[in-house]
């Protein structure tokens, strides 16, 4: 089991990093084969622009499924690795019990939108078109979810440790990229019916910029390395003789600068 009182704050910001690679690229991927191709029209595809779901249904449906549950798993464990390390004190823990609720709707949130991103790969708009449209809808709602509780929950953790400026940019940055991606999602929404093209032009940047939220999450990580610093200076004072032998040091040091 890990110690995640020990561990270093880089192993946790690579797991975000992670997942939020495994996504750009394969996104990125997804855009170029149809770009390069000619812009091909698939037998799913009813505007001139394809959408990411009739990409990922042809020959490269692997990498899209591959792509989906390495992202919708990243997601999932960030959100339960931060609540490890709030309730560890790695990341400055919740004051009141509104905190600890909302951190738990996220990871409930974040839950519902891996198994939907997971089940719209599998279940392609090629041969299962009404599924794929209610897992894409899944997904959609616990990433908003899972987006929208976050936020609160780091409004609250700002308002309770003012002094902690780092807590206030991650909740200024977590608002401002998740308010954008729901905006855009509901956009999507609508187009979807009226306007294929722009619809499938707005999915793509959805796509791209759900990797900037992903990027979020490594933040908030790289906080622990504060308290990771701080854990190693108390260590050092509990060792017995060694505060004596540090203080003999820094009598030397001052010694000589004289």
């Amino acid at each position: 089991m890990l110690h995640l009182r020990e561990q270093s704050h880089r192993f946790f910001v690579a797991l975000p990093i992670f997942a939020a690679f495994v996504w750009f690229a394969s996104i990125l991927a997804l855009l170029l084969t149809w770009l390069i191709s000619g812009h091909p029209r698939y037998v799913s595809q009813e505007g001139s622009v394809a959408y990411i779901s009739d990409v990922g249904a042809s020959f490269l449906k692997p990498l899209f499924v591959v792509a989906c549950c390495i992202t919708g798993v990243g997601l999932f464990l960030s959100l339960v690795l931060e609540r490890l390390l709030r309730h560890r004190g790695r990341l400055p823990p919740g004051m009141h019990r509104r905190e600890r609720v909302l951190g738990i709707l996220a990871v409930v949130g974040a839950f519902i939108a891996m198994w939907g991103l997971i089940l719209l790969s599998g279940f392609d708009t090629k041969h299962y078109s009404t599924l794929h449209s209610i897992f894409l809808l899944v997904f959609m709602l616990g990433v908003a979810l899972s987006a929208l509780f976050t936020v609160l929950e780091y409004k609250w953790l700002a308002h309770d440790y003012p002094h902690l400026h780092k807590l206030r940019r991650a909740y200024i940055a977590k608002a401002a990229i998740g308010g954008t991606l729901v905006f855009l999602a509901i956009v999507f929404g609508v187009a979807l019916f009226y306007a294929p093209n722009v619809g499938a032009i707005i999915e793509w940047a959805i796509a791209f910029g759900f990797t900037f939220y992903l990027l979020t999450f490594c933040y908030d990580f790289w906080m622990a390395k504060e308290t990771q610093a701080r854990e190693s200076r108390n260590s050092m004072v509990e060792i017995p003789g060694l505060q004596g032998t540090l203080g003999t040091a820094e009598e030397g040091s001052s010694r000589i600068d004289a």
